[in-house]
């Protein structure tokens, strides 16, 4: 591996040498230009000038350049350029020489790991050892900070990361994550290993600040465990798809844990009451609310609505608070939402939409900020777009897929908002001619409200 292939570790030589031996100059000797390079070496600072009267013969007899070693590299340029390199890369350079393998066990160099654990040969993800695991428990688990284990969809995998977190019972940990990168695998593991795996490091962490777990069979009682612990501390939980967590073990969380500033749950437990914790005056702004609106009993058409006072509450303590809700219904479940006023800012429907609700939305949400639309009925919606422009005056962000819109309100509807849209990623099939454009002309004419080139998407074909 040569240092050229990481940027980063490349600033760090060069600065190095700089100030140590003059590096231009062995560069040129690797190139053949060894005349070249005795000019360098001639006056650079690290080689002692001749006294004058020496025969150029003599010069090139004796004179060499002068070769940096990089055994001798400081500690701390060592670290910084090990802290650029991939595991793999970190693991063979180690071998190099003595001082860069005690750089190599250094704390600060495991301060943040990212187990990979995968069963399949064809993954993109390649599996992190399991002789490199144990080493990293048995002679770093009390460096661990930032933690995050990613699994395949394989039971296997996600049993391997509860054996993990079993052992890491001498850290302190200040992030987790649990990701799975493909189905939920954690979901296969029996849930009383996953919670007693889990409850490990809530146990033992006394500062986590930030928790990630989604698709898991986490339930109330760790979370109970995680505020005991960690109620000074905890700022991020996010638990989204998380079944057996229940609404009392969310608002246990934003009960006490006063400095929490982003949440991510399911709708079914998002209530008023969680709310109104969540905007006492003892506790801080929150910053970011995810909303994942999913059917929590297959064919579940009746969602439980929130009260106005509480989201006025909510906005009264947290003005700036992003409120972002990810639906995956279907139209006729959609019916209970938007039939006031919400102060989303988000909102993405990844399935169709009705132009009723794109009506609503229009008019009940005045902070919106982004929308996307993955699919709506073979109608228009020409006026539920022209409504949204008018009334969400914040709006900078718009996606449409499998939906119609005609040219000429498209352009209205740029033409209402101006320049503060800074995405529009509209597919081409959306645009439908009318007598006054056509999908060819309509780039001209929403490029000239945007003031920069625009062009609908194109689907590629290959």
């Amino acid at each position: 591996m040569g240092v050229g292939e990481h940027p980063m570790a490349t600033i760090a030589l060069l600065h190095w040498s700089s100030v140590n031996c003059n590096l231009e100059a062995t560069f040129r000797m690797k190139r053949n230009h060894f005349s070249a390079v005795n000019n360098a070496v001639l006056s650079s600072p690290v080689v002692k000038q001749p006294r004058r009267g020496l025969r150029p013969s003599f010069l090139h007899a004796h004179v060499l350049p002068v070769l940096p070693d990089w055994g001798t590299l400081p500690q701390h340029v060592i670290l910084h350029i090990f802290q650029y390199l991939p595991l793999i890369d970190r693991a063979r350079a180690s071998s190099v020489c003595r001082s860069w393998n005690e750089v190599f066990h250094v704390p600060d160099l495991w301060r943040k790991f990212e187990f990979v654990l995968n069963r399949s040969a064809t993954s993109y993800f390649k599996s992190t050892h399991p002789d490199l695991i144990q080493q990293i428990i048995r002679k770093h688990a009390a460096h661990l900070q930032y933690v995050s284990l990613k699994v395949d969809s394989s039971a296997e995998s996600a049993e391997a990361a509860c054996d993990i977190l079993s052992q890491l019972v001498n850290c302190s940990i200040q992030t987790l994550g649990l990701i799975s990168t493909a189905k939920p695998s954690f979901m296969n593991v029996p849930k009383s290993h996953f919670v007693s795996a889990l409850t490990v490091v809530f146990v033992n962490s006394k500062s986590l600040s930030s928790v990630k777990t989604e698709d898991a069979p986490v339930d109330d009682p760790p979370l109970k465990i995680l505020v005991a612990n960690n109620s000074d501390t905890l700022r991020l939980l996010k638990m989204s798809s998380c079944p057996h967590v229940s609404s009392d073990g969310i608002l246990c969380v934003a009960d006490h844990c006063l400095g929490l500033r982003e949440l991510a749950m399911n709708y079914y437990i998002l209530s008023d009451e969680l709310l109104l914790a969540l905007s006492r005056e003892t506790h801080v702004n929150l910053e970011h609310l995810r909303i994942d609106v999913v059917g929590e009993n297959p064919g579940q058409i009746q969602f439980h609505s929130i009260k106005r006072h509480s989201w006025d509450a909510l906005m009264k303590h947290s003005p700036g608070v992003s409120v972002v809700m990810y639906f995956f219904l279907y139209e006729e479940e959609l019916e209970t939402f938007f039939q006031e006023e919400t102060p989303v800012t988000h909102v993405y429907f990844g399935r169709s939409v009705s132009r009723a609700i794109l009506g609503r939305i229009g008019l009940h949400c005045p902070r919106l900020v982004e929308l996307v639309v993955c699919a709506s009925g073979l109608q228009p919606l020409d006026s539920e777009l022209i409504g949204i422009a008018e009334h969400c005056r914040n709006l900078t962000a718009l996606g449409l897929s499998e939906c119609e819109v005609s040219c000429s309100a498209f352009v209205e509807f740029v033409r209402l908002c101006g320049r503060r849209l800074t995405q529009l990623s509209i597919m081409e099939e959306v645009l439908a001619p009318d007598d006054k454009y056509t999908p060819d002309e309509v780039h001209a004419e929403v490029s000239r409200h945007l003031g920069r080139v625009w062009f609908p998407d194109v689907m590629p074909v290959w």
